[in-house]
């Protein structure tokens, strides 16, 4: 940690960028920057296709990273920010949140001294609250696995389905993390770093062991089923959503149901059943029980159950 630290004070002032210099120089400074380094690698990448989303947002006809650094103004941000709003309010604020801790690392180094992005109106999104059936969760499984390509976008949704885990740690799950003889999951969460152990169900440890079979001699679980450079590395986030997209057409599914959906689907159907708060948390990693409490939803058939735990019943009043 000490070498860390010392490699960081003696860099040399020529690495560092001047006030002067653009917002591209800026942005290498922080993903060169030990900080940097430090995050976990799925991170990283997210970190990195944000920035170069933002590095070419046009504004006043000239993509942001050109701009000089001291003369990027809040309306230019702001700008930036309504065109990303665009493609959706989670996407501009991780946009925002992302240029946020580069520059926000540059303020570490004097490189500037004042942050235009926190003076940025921020969206709030709306809370979520759409959930798969067990029926979807089928027919999106059938059309999957029907069809070798999509074999592995069918992993990816059916284990963040059963073990109730984000779709970023399935899509880059490896062998290594399973065991497929005792059908367990002994995974280090990437957001937080919490670590489950999970079962196995009987039908997605059949399909991993087919999976296997097929792709086992390379690292990860649920990689792209047509090999690039001779490598067979994992799917990026954006093709995720448009195969997810192309698969629920094919299964005649409504557009609106996402992969993220399936982590709040595994919470409400754990409630439903009369699961407490301690046991989903050992499902899903989270330290507390108000982190849970976001992928709640209220539904009929939750509150039918717990109306009749009362033990009402008509009769009784007659």
């Amino acid at each position: 940690m000490l070498d860390k630290l010392e490699s960081e004070s003696k860099m040399r002032k020529a690495d560092i960028p001047k006030k002067s210099a653009t917002l591209n120089i800026l942005i290498d400074f922080y993903l060169a920057s030990e900080a940097f380094k430090r995050l976990r690698p799925a991170t990283q990448k997210d970190y990195e296709n944000n920035l170069a989303a933002v590095r070419t947002t046009v504004v006043e006809g000239k993509a942001l990273g050109l701009y000089r650094n001291q003369y990027l103004k809040v309306r230019h941000l702001t700008e930036a920010y309504e065109q990303w709003l665009q493609k959706g309010v989670r996407t501009a604020n991780y946009h925002k949140s992302v240029l946020s801790a580069a520059w926000r690392h540059s303020m570490r180094y004097d490189v500037m001294t004042h942050n235009p992005i926190k003076l940025v109106k921020t969206q709030s999104s709306k809370t979520r609250r759409v959930t798969w059936t067990r029926d979807h969760v089928k027919a999106f499984l059938d059309a999957a696995y029907s069809d070798f390509q999509y074999r592995s976008i069918g992993l990816i949704v059916h284990m963040a389905y059963d073990w109730g885990q984000r779709v970023g740690d399935m899509r880059v799950l490896t062998w290594d993390k399973l065991d497929l003889d005792q059908c367990q999951l002994d995974l280090q969460q990437s957001k937080r770093n919490a670590h489950v152990k999970l079962p196995i169900s009987t039908d997605l440890c059949k399909m991993l062991n087919a999976q296997k079979a097929d792709f086992g001699y390379q690292e990860y679980v649920a990689p792209r089923v047509r090999h690039r450079a001779g490598a067979y590395p994992p799917y990026d986030v954006n093709e995720i959503s448009t195969l997810i997209n192309a698969l629920l057409d094919k299964a005649n599914l409504p557009r609106e149901l996402t992969a993220m959906d399936l982590r709040r689907t595994a919470v409400t159907e754990m409630l439903e059943a009369g699961v407490d708060i301690a046991g989903i948390r050992q499902v899903t990693g989270h330290k507390n029980m108000h982190s849970v409490v976001p992928y709640m939803v209220n539904t009929l058939s939750g509150a039918s159950k717990a109306l009749a735990a009362r033990g009402n019943d008509d009769d009784e009043h007659s």
